[in-house]
C-alpha cells in the first residue's frame, strides 16, 4: 500500500486548497479500509484533521477544523481529496494521509501507512 499526497502549496488567509491522496496496492471500491488526513507543525504532536471510510463513504471530520474541510472520493482514480477552506496562518502544516484497515480512529498510531506529506504554507 502506497500514499501519495499532492496539492500543498502557499496561499493567503482566506484561501481555499484542495489535497489529493493517491492511494495505490488497493481499490479504494473494493476494501473496507480507513483513509485520514492529519497535519503536523515541527516540534508539535500530528494532529488530525479527518477521516473517510472506504466502504461506506463515511465522513469524520476534527471538531477543530470548525467545519472547513470537505472530504470527497475518486473511486476510478484511487484517490481521496481534502477541500479546505477560509484557511490562516494556523492552518500551515505539513499535511498527510494514512490509511489503516478497519473504521477510522483518531489515534495515529493505529495506522499502518503513510504517505509523505504536503506542505501547507497560509501567509497573513
Amino acid at each position: 500500500v502506497q500514499l501519495v499526497e499532492s496539492g500543498g502549496g502557499w496561499v493567503q488567509t482566506g484561501g481555499s486548497l484542495r489535497l489529493s491522496c493517491v492511494t495505490s496496492g488497493f481499490r479504494l471500491g473494493n476494501w473496507s479500509l480507513s483513509i485520514s488526513w492529519w497535519r503536523q507543525v515541527p516540534g508539535q504532536k500530528r494532529e488530525a484533521v479527518s477521516c473517510f471510510v472506504t466502504s461506506d463513504e463515511e465522513k469524520n471530520y476534527a471538531r477543530s477544523m470548525n467545519g472547513r474541510v470537505t472530504l470527497s472520493s475518486d473511486n476510478a482514480k484511487n484517490t481521496v481529496y481534502l477541500d479546505m477552506e477560509r484557511l490562516t496562518p494556523w492552518d500551515t502544516a505539513v499535511y498527510y494521509c494514512a490509511a489503516r484497515r478497519g473504521r477510522c480512529t483518531w489515534w495515529d498510531d493505529e495506522y499502518d501507512y503513510w504517505g509523505k506529506g504536503t506542505q501547507v504554507t497560509v501567509s497573513a
